[in-house]
């Protein structure tokens, strides 16, 4: 059970960041706890479609592109243009968030935008020479880490919080806090492009148990479950804090890295003290340095995976061996580049550049939900792996919903 929840917990490390850290604590301090509904909707809402990428991924030892391409040479080139063209942008968004709290918790007298792209060099680094093992175990610690100081301050943060703003309804009818919804709910928990991902680590999880240890269909959906679960709690505790300091305190979110990394940090010293504020600091930069670190690994194993399949390539994402191709370390560069080109030419407002990412992962979720579920239900896998009905219909259901919010997001 250890090593096949490698997977969920590289889920969590890529989903316990921006979502979280950012998009959460902002919504708590916007809006007190009336986007909790959103926060656990978007979470139930896109479930399913990573949940089919985990079945994919455990039942064939192989990545749901290879199940894309079985669709037809058009399924991996709409994935292509849907989800990898805003991967610079998300890389960026992240390594902003990142700078920010390192400048913070360090100190460190270095343009923002320096730091970033440093932090992104840095990741480039430890993916193209320290492979699947290093991203799995630097996870782990970082991972446990920052779930155990953040639960230890939301307990503490329960008694400042007013919990009749969970009631409050006329943000409905605010269209700008619609279009905040959509940024919250694009990386809640995480974007969805990250599910062809979690099937090549899936995969790769399954080769490491060795020859009469395979994890069955429900450890793989249970683990899978579990690391899921943890990461909405600890949206739901983000948000809580948020609204519980920054919220009935009348403090506004920052709009500059910086700022709102300083803001992030006086939200855990103010509930725990100066004494533990240094812990609770090194808590927020270990989230945002996983999620970077997670999030250039999907980007690249997503572009490097989609060209193998698009072009016919037999080689195959999912091992540690094939993560040293030259596709995937290709994929990296560009991934650098590209990210720290948008760093240092594009960059404006922080919040601006973080919401720009989230509702461009947000506008393309259906189109990856509706991949994933023709994947599951037309493709080449074993029948016991295959969804149920509900579990089918739910995603069905996400995926107009999805859609509709999608659409308002443009009308808006």
């Amino acid at each position: 059970m250890w090593r096949i929840m490698g997977p969920a917990l590289l889920f969590s490390g890529s989903a316990i960041g921006t979502s979280h850290l950012v998009q959460s604590t902002r919504a708590g301090a916007l809006y007190g706890l009336a986007m909790l509904s959103v926060i656990l909707l978007a979470g139930i809402l896109k479930y399913p479609a990573f949940r089919f990428a985990v079945d994919y991924g455990h039942s064939t030892r192989r990545s749901i592109m290879v199940g894309y391409r079985e669709l037809g040479l058009w399924a991996p080139l709409l994935f292509a243009a849907a989800g990898l063209t805003i991967m610079p942008i998300i890389i960026a968004a992240l390594s902003m968030a990142t700078s920010g709290i390192s400048v913070v918790v360090f100190g460190v007298d270095l343009p923002v935008q320096l730091t970033a792209v440093s932090l992104i060099a840095m990741s480039a680094f430890v993916l193209l020479f320290g492979g699947y093992n290093w991203l799995d175990w630097i996870n782990r610690v970082l991972v446990l880490f920052l779930v155990v100081a953040t639960l230890v301050t939301t307990v503490l943060v329960l008694p400042q919080v007013n919990w009749s703003t969970f009631a409050q309804v006329g943000w409905v009818f605010d269209p700008k806090a619609i279009l905040f919804v959509v940024a919250l709910a694009g990386f809640m928990p995480t974007a969805l492009e990250a599910s062809v991902t979690q099937s090549i680590w899936t995969a790769k999880a399954e080769q490491r148990l060795g020859d009469g240890q395979e994890a069955t269909t429900r450890d793989a959906r249970g683990a899978f479950f579990i690391g899921y679960a943890l990461t909405m709690v600890l949206a739901v505790c983000f948000c809580i804090m948020g609204a519980g300091v920054m919220h009935a305190g009348g403090i506004a979110p920052e709009s500059s890295a910086t700022g709102f990394a300083q803001q992030i940090i006086d939200l855990y010293s103010s509930t725990l003290g100066q004494g533990a504020a240094a812990l609770a600091a090194v808590a927020a930069l270990s989230a945002m340095l996983t999620t970077l670190l997670v999030a250039m690994d999907i980007g690249a194993r997503n572009t490097a995976t989609t060209w193998s399949e698009t072009f016919g390539q037999s080689e195959r994402l999912q091992t540690e061996a094939e993560a040293s191709t030259l596709p995937y370390r290709i994929s990296v560069v560009l991934l650098l580049i590209a990210g720290s080109t948008i760093v240092l030419t594009l960059l404006g407002s922080f919040t601006d550049l973080m919401d720009l990412a989230t509702s461009a992962a947000f506008v393309i979720a259906p189109i990856i939900a509706g991949l994933n579920y023709l994947v599951v239900t037309r493709c080449t896998m074993p029948d016991d792996a295959r969804p149920g009905a509900a579990m089918r219909a739910l995603n069905l259901f996400a995926i107009v919903v999805m859609t509709s919010l999608a659409v308002a997001y443009f009308i808006i």
